[in-house]
């Protein structure tokens, strides 16, 4: 049966520190909803009420369009070891660039990676817990290293190029701003 928390408390945030994978949802007002898989420690609770996420190049930048409309996000982490548990954190986020004033102090909560590309820093309203029974076991067995391999080797004006073509907008023509200097103000 599902569990509801006001606060990211420190069991959840103990549970979240031992997974290797967590899931981002978020939708426009009209479009496509949007959930991406994300891994190589790029996440961290920063209090009971606040995580982050280090968002690395890839290729779509949905859920920037999609803060920058409404907001909205979920996040998902399910054990895929013998604890079974699902957990869910639904917030409002915002998307923390390297040219905005909190991206200094938020990105000292992560290891430096070729192509980071932002911070999405959200603001929990709620945590879910439910029973992940139905999620198959699975063991780690190491992370990728063909996105850092693909970053290292664009390099930093190469990162900026594949921004240029790939990431100014989404699948369903939402600006992004990745490459302006000011933007809308974020929900």
């Amino acid at each position: 049966m599902a569990k509801f928390y006001s606060e990211v408390t420190d069991e959840l945030q103990q549970f979240i520190a031992q997974q290797k994978l967590f899931f981002t949802a978020t939708a426009p007002t009209e479009g496509r909803i949007n959930l991406s898989p994300k891994g190589m420690d790029t996440f961290c609770c920063i209090n009971s009420q606040t995580v982050a996420y280090l968002d690395l190049t890839g290729s779509g930048n949905e859920t920037a369009a999609h803060l920058i409309e409404n907001g909205r996000i979920t996040l998902m982490f399910c054990s895929f070891t013998e604890q079974p548990l699902i957990l869910r954190l639904y917030g409002q986020g915002q998307v923390i660039r390297p040219r905005d004033e909190a991206w200094e102090e938020l990105s000292a909560h992560f290891d430096s990676f070729p192509g980071k590309r932002q911070i999405m820093l959200v603001h929990v309203e709620t945590a879910q817990t439910s029973c992940g029974y139905g999620v198959p076991l699975y063991e780690f067995q190491q992370e990728r290293p063909t996105l850092k391999t693909w970053a290292k080797n664009k390099g930093e004006e190469g990162i900026l190029n594949y921004w240029r073509e790939k990431n100014q907008t989404t699948i369903d023509g939402l600006p992004t701003y990745i490459l302006e200097t000011t933007e809308p103000a974020q929900h």
